[in-house]
């Protein structure tokens, strides 16, 4: 059975402004198209959809549903009738969702997570003319009235590519697994490099399994040392071949005195990561520690626990929407007005989407140091600023 919960509350004026998601200049909202006209006068309508009844999504939905009630309370100026629909974390489920988010009078979704439940939710929601802010990291979802809020590929190779070339390292070398998922990583990397004035000197995959590794470390050694490559991208997270890669690519030979090791995944998650001997050094992008600490002190004080990491893209979501509305514009909620150049305060960093459905994010630049992470060049306050 589909659950609907409604929700509505006013803001509470203890809130810090931190927390109220600010745009950050109202005046770059030009006349939008693409999208509901609102009721100024009234409580806006919006539709959370989260996979409550998925296969071990259950505390995964709770703590985007958590964050999205914290930025309700959080907003001045404006009223949100929240609204959570379960999407079963299926296509099916999210296209169900969507059917009676817009009979409920829906007009505008955040969410869904996945990128397959997102496309069937958009495009129910497309009939009706409602924009969709999904949580899902996937551009091949985005366009049209579907928006990706995750953090993407793009945005960590763009700000990892800059930083690199700025200390002198413009020789790339691109190591990957042979999936789908981590050739697209291999292909941003490439993309942001050759945009930011490096060179990549060399591309080399590996069958994603642990006999498949051992099997081509060797090979990847010797043709890294031949390409005169300075710096190692890898496309692994903790989830694949991250730790096999940061144990044997040192005892093949790439030390910390002729490649520099980056990851274009999080290196920081799961935490005990940060204790791998061949991550020490290791450079990967992050959100801004501090304003992320800050958002995760937040919503521990009011529920009692931290909040999964993708947690603050939904407060992100919901306050972006507020934001916008609390200026009075009828169409607030059109995709000019989503697309705004000026972009938005995260509690990640300073975020914007753009006409194509995907997002630019500011990020920080990390490295492992003695098993922590250090920052070493932080993240942008505003789109413009160094970092962009």
């Amino acid at each position: 059975m589909l659950a609907v919960l409604s929700f509505r509350r006013k803001a509470m004026t203890w809130i810090t402004g931190f927390f109220a998601l600010l745009a950050l200049t109202a005046c770059d909202v030009g006349l939008p198209t693409g999208g509901p006209v609102l009721n100024t006068t009234r409580a806006i309508p919006v539709a959370l959809l989260i996979p409550k009844s998925a296969t071990n999504g259950a505390s995964l939905a709770q703590s985007l549903e958590n964050a999205a009630f914290l930025a309700v309370d959080d907003l001045t100026n404006v009223e949100i009738d929240l609204k959570v629909y379960d999407t079963a974390g299926t296509p099916a489920g999210a296209a169900l969702a969507a059917e009676q988010a817009l009979n409920d009078g829906a007009q505008i979704f955040v969410g869904p997570l996945f990128a397959e439940s997102a496309n069937a939710a958009g495009q129910v929601a497309a009939r009706r003319g409602v924009n969709v802010l999904t949580f899902s990291n996937n551009p091949a979802i985005a366009g049209g009235n579907v928006f990706i809020l995750g953090n993407t590929f793009q945005n960590s190779a763009d700000r990892l590519t800059r930083f690199a070339i700025n200390q002198g390292r413009r020789n790339v070398f691109i190591v990957h697994a042979d999936s789908l998922g981590e050739r697209l990583g291999a292909e941003a990397i490439e993309q942001a490099t050759n945009a930011n004035g490096g060179n990549v000197v060399g591309v080399q995959s590996f069958p994603l399994s642990q006999q498949g590794i051992i099997d081509a470390l060797p090979g990847i050694s010797s043709n890294y040392r031949a390409s005169g490559a300075d710096t190692v991208f890898v496309t692994s997270g903790a989830d694949g071949a991250l730790s096999f890669l940061s144990e044997l690519l040192p005892e093949n030979g790439l030390t910390r005195e002729n490649a520099q090791f980056v990851g274009l995944r999080r290196l920081d998650i799961p935490s005990s990561t940060l204790s791998l001997k061949g991550l020490q050094g290791a450079w990967f992008a992050t959100p801004s520690p501090g304003l992320l600490q800050q958002f995760n002190n937040r919503y521990a004080s009011v529920y009692g626990t931290q909040p999964n990491p993708i947690a603050g893209l939904a407060y992100d979501g919901i306050a972006a929407v507020g934001a916008l509305a609390a200026q009075g514009n009828r169409n607030a909620l059109g995709a000019a007005a989503l697309t705004q150049g000026a972009g938005f305060a995260g509690v990640n960093g300073p975020f914007r989407l753009l006409g194509d459905g995907t997002n630019q994010r500011g990020l920080a630049v990390a490295q492992i140091q003695n098993n922590q992470v250090i920052v070493i060049d932080p993240a942008p306050r505003s789109f413009g600023s160094a970092g962009f």
